[in-house]
């Protein structure tokens, strides 16, 4: 019946999809003056007979347009740009005007100073790099926060999680008015700021972390600003919503806000029972990553830690699942002593007590061993986060500029499981903590107009100590000689130091290329003691041999990087040469050993941009890098209640080839956008397992394997249909790896999984009541080895928008989960809505909102791995519902 129905969704959306693109039309031509000169960015829109627009875009620098239409009729063309007399031509479109060629001269018109010049305001301008996108043509009043703005501008993406992609690639920052406070962490900024005073979202292509570097690096990156509306400058204003509802749900949030011309504030604050999600990834806001950036040294450095009792990752909206009491305060400001000196103040302080239920069924049969476990899991989770950081940015001058960044985070977490294993009460409890104080300084100095030298230095110290215990002893296979031992604890400390430096010159020369070196120095020294003790009662009986750990693993990188851009117009080659002098230290217990290993990563990348639709990237890079602490260690560590690990005990170096191509079909602001990734990676060698797997435990030994392949396809296809406001989203991919293991002395088995995605949305933009947003996913997964595993899941989803008026909206949002290989309870169905009434127009709203209306209480899902089966079955939160009051001051 539920593929029946899903077939019928999917039939419904192609059958759509296929009738959109029934005939089309195209008008196209040349813009020049009376001279014959060409006119770059000349506006031309079409305009149906009652005057909506119905299309538009700009020249290009060749002064040529192109406009796409599926809509018959009379229309108008329009032609405007500063400094020229605008001109209107009318055009007829029927199916015996399948193309209309139209060329036009435009004649200067002188302006006069005491002139008042009308001029139409665009919804979008381009300028440039920078992308100008006017909200008040996208909106339709039922934003509530940045997050939801953004979701109904074409061409930007934000997903479950509240990542946002412009086109498929994730932004660096969002800024407001041209200042960025979270970095990477740009979700707490919008999932809480209100979209209201948004007047304007700037898309900034190529962009740069550093000024200096602007036009001499090779950036790829995009960045969004938000410019906010006169209004709501230079003076105090926010809001602040309460939500009560049944069984105890809440949510109050505020944010208070001050944007002036030299200061800044920002203040916020989210409190909820609901499962929302308000911090997005607290961890890219402590540890913003950045992959190859200048003065990005030690982005990649954190502990390491053993042990985590945290939820499952599920396909499934987070928020469905998450039973919390979360509090989060965050402090920000932004201040300008004086024009050369800026500096950035955020504090962060979460505290968060989450609730997680499961019920699971493993049925393993692998090698001679074949048994079936189950397991009744509560997880209570409990967490404070502290976090601060200081930015300190000094500019000598328009060429000279230093940065300074100092960061402290404290975290102290508190997770309790009551798990009943195979019938047997258990309890687990995990203490641990994580403190990080993080200095980097960075100097820039353009020297001269496209040569800039960058100097950074950094310093990281973090350290995570842990604390575990388990009330059950299940080892008695593993320690027969202490058979009275009724429960087991491990002590574990994570500590690790980084202090490195990096001398950063690019060149960019005349012709477009592009010359960097570095040359480096990083220290990394990591500090590992575990001990393991066999308790009866409260009494330690025995501290196993083998089963203790004490390692200090020093690792010195002395580098050289290299690399040149050479380019021909729109063709360019990439190369690249790292040579890594290692100077290593290892030291488990009374043994120590040193190696001075040298080794080479080249890379060739070429990219050919053909024209300004079709574009092609291909790379190939082999690289080498030097094994973990937590590969090195050499005595069994537990990682789990019934799992433990253990390291190599010796260093080694992995080698790695990668290849990827890369072919974009148009722009990311285009109506028609298509993007395929190819990757294939090539593990010449790698760290697989040895595992002994028992009912009550399994024991797995790191081991040195060679070749492992994977090979991952992507495909993104977008197309927006002006004629009906409506985007069509095509997603296809397909990830193949192998791998091998060894598994209760079976010798080397060879494990092969390949996993498929297919599915397509259909999202509109109407400007009247009605607005929605339809679509499918199916993932099948493929397990093969001596046993062969699959599976195929589906969700679907249907959201609709109402807005009756200015005052009254409504949302509704629908979703269906389907789970493969279950035979009962594999269909799951949810309603939520969202009302509201604006009282007083930009004051007081009321609103009415309902989550899981059917009250669908849990649901089961299957996965497959290697070993065996699962079935698990999660407990959801209730059905609820919310009654908001929102003030705005």
């Amino acid at each position: 019946m539920l593929l029946r129905q899903n077939f019928k969704v999917l039939a419904i959306l192609f059958l759509v999809s296929s009738n959109l693109f029934s005939q089309a039309f195209s008008i196209k031509g040349s813009l020049k003056d009376s001279l014959g000169n060409s006119i770059e960015n000349v506006s031309v829109i079409l305009k149906s007979d009652s005057l909506s627009i119905v299309g538009y875009t700009y020249t290009n620098k060749s002064g040529e347009y192109l406009l796409e239409s599926q809509r018959e009729g009379k229309h108008i063309l329009q032609f405007s740009s500063l400094g020229y007399a605008s001109k209107t031509i009318p055009v007829f479109l029927n199916s015996d005007t399948n193309e209309l060629k139209i060329d036009v001269v435009l004649k200067e018109k002188e302006m006069d100073l005491d002139e008042v010049i009308i001029q139409s305001e665009r919804p979008i301008t381009v300028n440039n790099d920078t992308i100008s996108l006017k909200t008040k043509f996208f909106v339709d009043g039922t934003e509530q926060t940045v997050e939801d703005l953004l979701k109904k501008i074409p061409g930007l993406q934000v997903d479950n999680q509240g990542t946002i992609k412009v086109g498929n690639q994730e932004i660096e920052k969002l800024m407001v008015d041209g200042d960025d406070l979270f970095e990477r962490g740009y979700k707490i900024l919008s999932k809480n700021m209100p979209a209201y005073p948004i007047e304007e979202v700037e898309v900034l292509k190529n962009y740069s972390n550093n000024r200096l570097l602007k036009g001499v690096e090779e950036s790829n990156k995009v960045a969004l600003n938000l410019k906010l509306d006169e209004k709501s400058k230079r003076i105090w204003f926010g809001n602040v919503e309460t939500s009560i509802g049944n069984d105890s749900f809440y949510q109050l949030k505020g944010n208070l806000m001050n944007f002036g011309k030299k200061n800044k504030y920002y203040f916020l604050t989210n409190l909820n029972s609901i499962g929302y999600n308000a911090t997005g990834d607290i961890q890219s806001l402590i540890r913003p990553f950045r992959f190859n950036e200048p003065a990005s040294i030690g982005d990649n450095q954190s502990v390491n830690t053993l042990l985590s009792l945290s939820p499952s990752q599920l396909n499934f909206k987070k928020s469905r699942t998450n039973f919390n009491n979360a509090e989060l305060l965050s402090l920000n400001a932004i201040f300008n002593p004086t024009e050369k000196f800026k500096i950035k103040t955020l504090g962060f302080f979460n505290w968060d007590e989450t609730d997680f239920f499961r019920n699971s069924t493993d049925f393993l049969n692998v090698s001679g061993a074949s048994f079936t476990n189950t397991e009744d899991y509560k997880l209570r989770n409990t967490k404070r986060i502290g976090f601060g950081k200081l930015d300190f940015i000094y500019n000598f001058s328009k060429t000279k500029m230093l940065e300074a960044t100092t960061k402290y985070n404290n975290g102290d977490f508190d997770d309790v499981s009551n798990l009943t294993f195979n019938g047997n009460s258990t309890i687990e409890n995990l203490q641990h903590q994580n403190t990080l104080f993080d200095q980097k300084i960075s100097y820039s100095n353009k020297f001269k107009d496209k040569k800039v030298f960058l100097l950074t230095g950094r310093f990281i110290d973090e350290e995570s100590p842990q604390h575990y215990s388990l009330n059950e002893f299940f080892y008695e296979e593993l320690f027969p000689a202490f058979d009275n031992a009724n429960n087991v604890s491990q002590q574990s400390n994570s500590q690790m130091k980084f202090a490195g430096i990096n001398a950063h010159l690019l060149d960019r020369r005349d012709k477009g290329g592009l010359l960097e070196l570095q040359v480096g120095n990083e220290y990394r020294e990591d500090k590992l003691v575990t001990t393991f003790s066999l308790l009866e009662d409260s009494s330690i009986i025995n501290q196993p041999e083998g089963y203790q750990n004490q390692t200090k693993y020093q690792v010195n990188d002395l580098y050289f990087k290299s690399k040149y851009l050479f380019k021909i117009k729109d063709f360019g080659i990439t190369a690249k040469l790292d040579a890594h002098q290692l100077f290593n230290r290892l030291e488990n217990r009374n043994t120590s050993d040193t190696q001075k290993p040298l080794f080479i990563n080249p890379s060739l990348g070429m990219d050919w941009k053909l024209n300004d639709k079709n574009k092609f990237m291909i790379s190939y890079s082999y690289n080498t890098t030097n094994a973990g602490v937590l590969d090195v260690f050499d005595d069994f560590v537990l990682t789990g209640f019934r799992s433990f690990t253990k390291g190599t005990g010796d260093f080694n170096q992995l080698d790695a080839s990668n290849l990827v191509f890369n072919y974009q079909l148009g722009n990311w602001s285009d109506r028609f956008f298509a993007n395929t990734f190819i990757i294939y990676n090539k593990n010449h060698d790698f760290f697989s397992t040895n595992t002994q797997l028992q009912q009550n435990f399994a024991q797995a030994e790191k081991i040195l394997i060679k070749d492992r392949e994977l090979i991952n396809i992507n495909s993104d296809l977008d197309f927006y249909f002006k004629f009906i406001s409506s985007n069509l989203k095509l997603d296809l991919g397909y990830t193949k790896s192998e791998f091998k293991n060894i598994v209760n002395s079976s010798g080397l088995r060879e494990v092969t999984s390949n996993n498929y995605n297919y599915g397509l949305e259909l999202r509109s933009g109407f400007t009247g009541v009605f607005n929605y947003h339809i679509g499918t996913k199916w993932t099948t997964t493929e397990i093969q080895t001596t046993i062969d595993n699959s599976f195929t899941n589906n969700e679907s989803f249907l959201d609709l928008s109402f807005v009756f008026s200015d005052q009254f909206d409504v949302q509704f949002q629908s979703e269906l989960y389907y789970f493969g290989n279950l035979e009962t309870d594999n269909t799951y169905y949810f309603l939520d809505f969202d009302a509201r009434y604006k009282l007083v127009e930009n004051k007081l709203t009321l609103g009415l909102s309902g989550k899981n209306l059917f009250n669908t209480e849990k649901f089961r899902t299957f996965s497959v791995s290697d070993i065996g089966s699962s079935t698990a079955e999660y407990r959801l939160p209730p059905r609820y519902v919310l009654f908001k009051i929102e003030y705005r001051f």
